[in-house]
């Protein structure tokens, strides 16, 4: 084989590439959303999972597509792991469909209308309607089924060049005792999996041994070990996705890597023990485009077929595979509270709510002061950890507002419309606490990253706040918690003193840069930082207040804090006072 065949070959695998790329982005657009739609909606039981990610895999030619697109709704939530094992064996299933539409490429011409069958005639048939749309058509969907056969065109072209750059290899004894070695199935496995997790495509490493087929060099015990290999191989890009989900979309992603490693091991000790037996005779018969379709397809169907009624066991495989996070586990336990049975029982609702608030209330205080450790001894565990705890807030904001809206539906007495109303108000200021948690972990992230080392003044003044941030999230969590209302009257004292440190600490910084002590780089950090702690003290004046206007039968937030402030209780000043002398620059 020489240079101009190897050049011919790599430039048919690039064609090839190109044209399975513009085709699937091509199908993905004209489906649009209805897809996701359909794989959300239509997956109640394991027989239409596999059907729904069969059919959907079929029509975007990726199975990686389809399995990080279920892998997404497992992360946010819409769906649950045992949903999704079944799409994602469907998906598994449907990527054959591509090595079927590569058995075009096989067709050949003869005489009169049979020419009209030819790989060429028809791939330049596709190609000239593809472009004609493409540069004719005004309608965007119109525009995409362009780029579809255009993309269909290119896939056959591709295909077509590296049937002929290695049709030579036919009669090169090298690449046929090369092919043979692949015969041994553990280095055919390894091949297969190794070649696909590069190219990152089953569908395009199928059509690649199709391509070589031609050669007449392919038998069947050749093709065997690499079509499971490339089985193996496609859950790469599926793992690649779930690096940043949660724990099920990390169950959901290796689920298939299970699944085909599952399958590649079931049906290997299978045929390899029933052949060391029987001696089957057409291992050595030589595969065609349509024969290795007809095998992966096999393959494939007979592994779905095995594990769809173990999907339960496979969920419980790969939950034991990857383990909860204990938070998450006490998240679930805490959000079991929020039973919809006790909504008939009001107060017994409003008790559940109560404890799931509290609880919540305890994380976002705890997420801050993780953040703030991450300002002075940074981690990206701990970046890690801030950022999972400030979801889980989410999910508890959102459940316990959806909770007590429906709470408030029911019939209750004032004091426990108070309650609710109460409620409402406080949980969306633990939520904005934990979202300055992420903002302050983002600040110590860039102050890592550009090793930024603020002076010994401004470190100083800095941990000074700190501490005071501290207090005051101590304050008006264990206030809320507690049901401390003195706890919660010492709230707005101390948030006062914070609002004048930071002030204070801006015109230090004014001042430090004037005499070139800090640099403008610097000082956008320490003024990120100043303004999500000065904001987390204000949350922190809002939950005080909260509880404070419960007892006043008063729910007017200003008039409140502008009555305190124009009084200037003894009790007010008093506490002003000994903040005033504990948290001074």
């Amino acid at each position: 084989m020489g240079a101009s065949e190897i050049i011919g070959l790599l430039g048919g695998i690039a064609l090839f590439l190109f044209g399975m790329a513009i085709m699937g982005d091509g199908l993905k657009k004209v489906a649009g959303s209805k897809l996701e739609l359909v794989l959300y909606k239509l997956t109640s039981t394991p027989l239409k999972g596999v059907l729904l990610g069969t059919g959907v895999t079929a029509v975007i030619q990726s199975s990686s597509a389809t399995s990080v697109m279920v892998v997404g709704f497992v992360n946010s939530g819409m769906m649950k792991v045992n949903q999704a094992i079944g799409i994602v064996m469907g998906a598994i299933l449907g990527t054959s469909v591509t090595g079927w539409i590569l058995c075009l490429s096989s067709l050949s011409g003869g005489s009169g209308w049979v020419t009209l069958l030819s790989t060429a005639t028809l791939t330049g048939l596709v190609a000239v309607v593809g472009i004609i749309l493409r540069m004719a058509a005004k309608r965007p969907s119109t525009h995409h089924i362009g780029d579809i056969l255009l993309g269909f065109a290119v896939l056959m072209y591709g295909m077509s060049a590296m049937s002929d750059a290695v049709s030579p290899l036919r009669d090169s004894q090298v690449f046929i005792d090369a092919l043979t070695s692949f015969s041994n199935p553990l280095l055919g496995i390894l091949v297969g999996l190794l070649f696909t997790s590069v190219i990152q495509s089953a569908s395009a490493a199928v059509g690649i041994l199709q391509a070589l087929a031609v050669t007449g060099a392919i038998t069947f015990e050749i093709a065997l070990p690499i079509i499971m290999g490339i089985a193996i191989g496609a859950a790469v890009p599926v793992l690649l996705s779930a690096l940043g989900a949660n724990v099920s979309g990390k169950r959901t992603a290796f689920v298939y890597l299970l699944i085909d490693v599952l399958g590649v091991v079931i049906w290997a000790t299978v045929f390899y023990i029933a052949n060391a037996i029987a001696h089957f005779d057409f291992m050595t018969m030589t595969m065609t485009t349509v024969s290795i379709a007809l095998m992966n397809t096999l393959f494939r169907l007979a592994t779905v077929i095995v594990l769809t009624p173990l999907i339960g066991l496979l969920e419980k495989c790969v939950c034991l595979l990857i383990p909860e996070n204990p938070e998450s586990i006490r998240e679930e336990q805490e959000m079991d509270r929020l039973e919809e049975r006790f909504l008939l029982h009001p107060a017994l609702a409003l008790e559940q709510s109560r404890q799931v608030t509290d609880a919540m209330a305890r994380r976002a205080m705890d997420n801050l002061l993780r953040a703030m450790d991450l300002v002075h001894k940074f981690s990206d565990k701990g970046c890690r950890a801030v950022e999972d705890a400030e979801n889980a807030i989410d999910r508890y904001e959102d459940r316990l507002g959806t909770y007590l809206m429906k709470i408030t539906g029911k019939e209750l007495s004032q004091r426990q419309s108070e309650e609710v109303s109460k409620y409402l108000h406080t949980i969306s200021d633990f939520e904005r606490i934990s979202d300055h948690a992420l903002n302050i972990c983002d600040a110590a992230r860039e102050i890592n990253a550009k090793s930024v080392v603020f002076s010994p003044e401004a470190e100083r003044e800095l941990r000074t706040l700190e501490q005071a941030i501290t207090e005051i999230l101590h304050l008006a969590v264990g206030a809320f918690v507690s049901g401390d209302l003195e706890g919660a009257s010492r709230v707005e004292p101390l948030e006062e003193i914070v609002d004048g440190l930071c002030d204070e600490m801006k015109l230090h910084h004014v001042d430090r840069l004037q005499k070139g002590v800090c640099t403008l780089n610097q000082g956008f950090i320490f003024n990120d930082l100043l303004t999500n702690y000065e904001r987390v003290a204000d949350h922190c004046s809002n939950i005080a207040v909260a509880m404070i206007e419960l007892e006043s039968d008063s729910f007017d937030t200003h008039e409140y804090l502008n009555s305190v402030k124009a009084m200037k209780s003894a009790s007010f000043a008093r506490y002003s006072a000994e903040y005033q002398k504990k948290y001074t620059l």
